[in-house]
């Protein structure tokens, strides 16, 4: 690790009397090697357009604006912003924002390239991947965050991120990232993954009541993933008011789906999406 990068981040920080704020997820990657890694796992090529949320001080950013590629850049923190806005002035290629990147329409983009904030990651990874054109993304998240996402077949891992994310994209490697890459020291290790769009994604995740649908559907059932199809399905239509439907009613409704006695936990993600559009069709059709 470079040393000298952790003193330079602490002076510049405390210059600019910026405080890391737990809040916005601010722990800044201060080892050079790390962004040529990220770097050189993006394949990025010439008509690729970028996206990087939580510039920071630009340590990722130092290193995409010589790729020459349009560059959009979101950093929330004013005194940060203006720090990026003076450090990369001559940069024809980046465009800045100063804005929350859950409120911000962002423009077209075909990857993100991040140090994600970790304090929103399911947030962000919602916005940004869940839609019926998602880009490919490389990026370092948290360790637990990107286990969930990479164990499909694994009972105590297998979660609410693992089915969302996995309808929508695909994990394709990750590596571990060293907390003490960062400051502040994280209390936990990081992950840079690298993911791709689904080629197949379903179409019902396309229109945007359906997919609105799914990922309420996917939140209030993964909670009861140890029990039986129509248990976790009456709960969650009971919790979310959905209707005056019996388990008897759901159990006819979904009799025919293969293998009906077996719990959430066991089913493929594939089959959650069929079995929400089941759902569906039965509160809305």
């Amino acid at each position: 690790m470079n040393t000298m990068n952790k003193r330079k981040t602490h002076l510049i920080l405390k210059d600019l009397e910026v405080k890391p704020n737990k809040k916005l997820g601010q722990n800044f990657l201060v080892d050079k090697n790390i962004a040529l890694k990220v770097i050189s796992e993006s394949n990025i090529s010439e008509d690729d357009v970028i996206l990087e949320i939580g510039s920071g001080l630009g340590a990722l950013t130092e290193e995409l604006v010589k790729l020459h590629n349009k560059i959009y850049s979101y950093e929330i923190d004013f005194k940060l912003f203006q720090y990026l806005m003076k450090k990369f002035s001559k940069n024809k290629n980046l465009m800045l924002y100063n804005e929350d990147i859950l409120k911000a329409d962002i423009p077209s983009h075909s990857i993100v390239i991040s140090n994600i904030p970790y304090s929103i990651t399911g947030a962000i990874i919602e916005k940004v991947f869940y839609n019926e054109n998602p880009p490919r993304g490389v990026l370092i998240i948290e360790d637990s965050i990107a286990e969930r996402i990479f164990s499909k077949n694994e009972y105590k891992k297998y979660s609410r991120i693992t089915v969302s994310f996995n309808a929508f994209m695909e994990p394709i490697k990750k590596y571990k990232v060293s907390r003490f890459n960062f400051i502040p020291t994280p209390k936990i290790d990081m992950t840079l993954i690298i993911v791709k769009p689904k080629d197949d994604i379903d179409p019902f995740l396309l229109a945007d009541k359906e997919r609105k649908f799914f990922l309420k559907f996917v939140a209030g059932i993964m909670p009861y993933k140890n029990k039986n199809i129509v248990n976790a399905l009456s709960l969650f239509v009971k919790n979310e008011d959905l209707g005056n439907f019996s388990k008897n009613d759901i159990y006819n409704y979904i009799k025919g789906t293969k293998n009906i006695d077996r719990k959430i936990a066991q089913l493929k993600v594939d089959e959650i999406v069929d079995l929400s559009k089941s759902i569906f069709n039965l509160l809305y059709n």
